[in-house]
């Protein structure tokens, strides 16, 4: 733990950084350091780990300002005081009923102290997962490996070791309030702390759990299937209700959420569900027409070029591209063609192509015939 990086320096973002600069960040540094683009970098998938634990914890504003606040021991169950966590609270917002009860008069105080005995569910973490193209167009089940906080097995969560129990603290009979009366000018006042003998839990652990230090959790690794849909896009999440903390006091885990990152393919490129490729052509088949075998992600579709197709033109397949996240029908394929011109002529190819292009009339390029009739009016003498 003592080695344990800040989280803003592990992201590379300052600590006042916005929710999308956090992201984009994560996003950035999950793309380099992901295990499967390192397979020849043993230290890839350490700081994958570490990068996804910073960004469980700033993505998340609680866990940021309890970060931000207390530090390590703010979001992490083994720092701290603990049985109760940091300074021995089981719940950081507690402090704001702490605080107001010397405000109270006495009132409420049973409430807060319920509040912090009462079964709290366990907060949500983050991780991401990297897929390529067609993982994500045709979906798949990858395996990830993620740290989260569970109840300690040795104790049961209770944070007492094997054959003991906690016990209810004699001094605040299990409220986790005291209650102090003082004598003023305007009459008695009564104001109400967390109990000093049990730190406000209301229990005295006389013989903690050494595997937890008391704190009735642990975190572990855990390696889970993650089934990806078809057609899930970069940046959409993948929720997993149960699998996320454990929660406090008996309550349910939070859920754990799947962020995709895909790498970029050398040939596709994507826009939602829509699927867009570029094809280079000749000036032979773009003047006179060609079928072209064009590149889906279904395989090769043949696709007719119609005569006299212009550097640019953009073809739509219909119902080529990717299947709907929803379930809902596929997108469709975008083929723009661009026109290679050539290269390294030889000189009879030169002769041919000035042959050519002395054969040609207006009637054959009626653009480049257009274009120099509106430079003339314009600079005409009569303007």
């Amino acid at each position: 733990m003592a080695d344990k990086r800040d989280y803003y320096e592990v992201l590379g973002v300052q600590k006042g950084a916005s929710d999308d600069e956090i992201k984009k960040a994560h996003r950035r540094l999950a793309k380099k350091y992901h295990p499967d683009l390192n397979k020849d970098n043993p230290e890839a998938a350490d700081k994958f780990k570490e990068l996804n634990e910073a960004y469980e914890v700033l993505s998340d504003q609680d866990k940021r300002q309890k970060y931000d606040q207390f530090g390590f021991a703010g979001v992490d169950p083994n720092y701290g005081g603990g049985a109760g966590g940091f300074g021995g609270f089981s719940d950081f917002g507690d402090l704001g009923d702490l605080f107001g009860s010397f405000f109270g008069g006495g009132f409420g105080g049973g409430r807060s102290s319920a509040r912090r005995n009462a079964p709290q569910r366990g907060e949500s973490i983050r991780t991401s997962v990297m897929l390529s193209f067609e993982e994500a167009a045709f979906g798949c089940e990858k395996e990830i490996t993620i740290e989260r906080i569970e109840s300690c097995e040795d104790c049961g969560g209770t944070g007492a070791s094997k054959g003991t129990s906690p016990e209810t603290c004699p001094n605040c009979r299990g409220t986790g309030t005291v209650t102090q009366t003082q004598r003023t000018p305007l009459g008695m006042f009564q104001t109400q702390a967390a109990c000093p003998n049990c730190r406000g839990t209301g229990k005295i652990i006389k013989k903690p759990c050494p595997k937890c230090s008391g704190a009735g959790r642990v975190r572990k690794s855990r390696t889970l299937k993650v089934n990806i849909p078809a057609g899930i896009d970069e940046g959409q999440s993948i929720q997993l209700r149960g699998q996320g903390n454990a929660g406090a006091n008996g309550g349910p885990s939070g859920d754990l959420l799947v962020t995709v990152a895909i790498r970029p393919h050398p040939v596709f490129t994507r826009d939602g569900a829509n699927v867009m490729v570029e094809i280079p052509i000749s000036f032979t088949q773009a003047a006179l027409g060609d079928t072209l075998q064009v590149p889906t992600i279904d395989g090769r579709v043949e696709y007719k070029v119609p005569e006299g197709t212009q550097t640019g033109t953009v073809f739509r397949m219909k119902g080529k591209g990717i299947q709907n996240v929803s379930g809902r029908g596929r997108g469709d394929q975008y083929v723009r063609v661009n026109i290679e011109v050539p290269r390294n002529l030889s000189d009879k190819q030169k002769k041919l192509l000035r042959e050519f292009e002395d054969n040609t009339t207006d009637d054959n390029q009626a653009e480049r015939k257009g274009f120099w009739d509106k430079v003339k009016d314009a600079f005409s003498d009569n303007k």
